[in-house]
């Protein structure tokens, strides 16, 4: 194994790990708002596009599935905290959009995570930050560009075709 492929996957383990931690945190800030990081990663998903969106686009954004996404969907639409409405691009596919409810709960977890973020990155620079997204911003497109063409580069385990 060469030392690049050594450290890249020294850092997808290390990225499996922050996100576990990530989504556990997630959700002792939605708790206080009835919600799991999953449904607050919807309620940001719509709130950030400043318009209504259908669940594939949702699921895109967030690189989740489009079933999880249903899932969570649903519990907000139950919950009335989003609400559904005709998509004329797409009959099959509705679009959603937060409720007065949904969109202050959104607003209150905003203002939480600030503070919370605020505390994580005490101590670490700007410019450490934006490089590491940015490095998380390639690899994400790399595995996107994989997944959509099929490819998967160096992968050992696929097979050939003819």
């Amino acid at each position: 194994m060469t030392d690049t492929a050594s450290a890249g996957t020294e850092l997808v383990l290390d990225v499996f790990r922050i996100n576990g931690l990530l989504l556990a945190a997630g959700d002792r800030l939605a708790d206080a708002e009835g919600l799991t990081s999953a449904r607050w990663q919807v309620l940001g998903a719509i709130a950030l596009a400043h318009e209504p969106l259908p669940v594939p686009h949702i699921a895109r954004q967030m690189g989740l599935t489009r079933q999880s996404v249903q899932v969570s969907v649903n519990r907000l639409v139950a919950d009335g905290m989003l609400a559904s409405e005709p998509n004329v691009e797409h009959a099959r596919s509705p679009l959603f959009d937060l409720t007065g409810h949904g969109a202050a709960a959104y607003e209150r977890l905003a203002a939480a995570q600030q503070d919370w973020i605020g505390g994580l990155t005490t101590g670490l620079s700007a410019a450490d930050l934006q490089a590491a997204s940015h490095l998380l911003r390639t690899l994400s497109a790399r595995l996107t560009s994989a997944t959509t063409t099929h490819e998967q580069p160096h992968d050992p385990m696929r097979r050939a075709t003819t």
